[in-house]
Formats: C-alpha cells, structure tokens, sequence
C-alpha cells in the first residue's frame, strides 16, 4: 500500500479515536477549547520560532556561512503551523515537537548532516602581480 494513502486514511483515524477518548473525560466543550487553544498558542510560538530562524539565517549569511539549518529549520517550522492548525491532539503534539527549538533539532539533524557541506580550510585564491596603470600614462 501507498504511505502517503497509508497516512492519509490514519490520521483522521487516530484524531477521532483521540477525540472520543479525551472528549469522554473532559467534556466535549473543554475539548473543543482545548483544541482552539493548542492552534492559537501554537500558531504565535511558530511565529516567534520563525523570526528567531530569519535573525539566525542572517546572521550566518553575515558571517559568510551558509544557512543550511535555518533553511530547513524554517520549512519544518512552517510544516509545524500547520500541524498546528489542522484540529487534532496528535497532529498538535507533532507540530510542537517541531516547532520547540531542542525537539526539532533532534528531529532534523539526520536532514541537516545530509545538506551540510564540510568544508576544510582552504586558500582560494590566486596569486599573482598586477600593474597600477593610469588613464594619462596611457596616452
């Protein structure tokens, strides 16, 4: 079978299991609230989460490095709002997970090692003379 297909048919499984059950201990009212709240608070912590990634990004093109995390970080942060925004309690623990800095950077340091280039320290440059030459020495 597909995983894409695979996935598609589960989640709303898993979201309607998980509803049912937290729904039949708190109260559906608290349980609909509860998933407005997660979206809210998990939509402005992406928000804060991505600003920090634009001033890491720009910090790192400052200094001459490329922002290969930031770039990939920044996308998993977007896929995290998301997550965060379709209602559901298993795609909100998924979009926090990616959202908050350290589970994030556990998530994606496979991804990040792949695109990383480690670059040793060398001298590109060429050397060689050059000849100051003015426009009336010309003529």
């Amino acid at each position: 079978m597909n995983p894409i297909l695979l996935v598609i048919i589960l989640i709303p499984v898993i979201e309607i299991y998980l509803f049912i059950k937290i729904g039949s201990q708190i109260g559906a009212i608290y349980t609909i609230s509860l998933i407005f709240l997660t979206a809210i608070i998990g939509v402005y912590y992406a928000k804060y989460e991505g600003l920090n990634t634009i001033r890491s990004a720009f910090s790192q093109i400052s200094s001459n490095e490329p922002p290969t995390y930031e770039i990939i970080s920044g996308a998993a942060i977007a896929l995290g709002a998301v997550m965060l925004i379709i209602p559901g309690f298993a795609t909100d623990l998924f979009g926090f997970m990616i959202i908050f800095p350290i589970t994030r950077g556990l998530l994606l340091s496979k991804f990040t090692k792949k695109f990383k280039k480690t670059h040793k320290e060398k001298n590109n440059f060429i050397e060689g003379e050059f000849e100051d030459i003015d426009d009336r020495d010309e003529r």
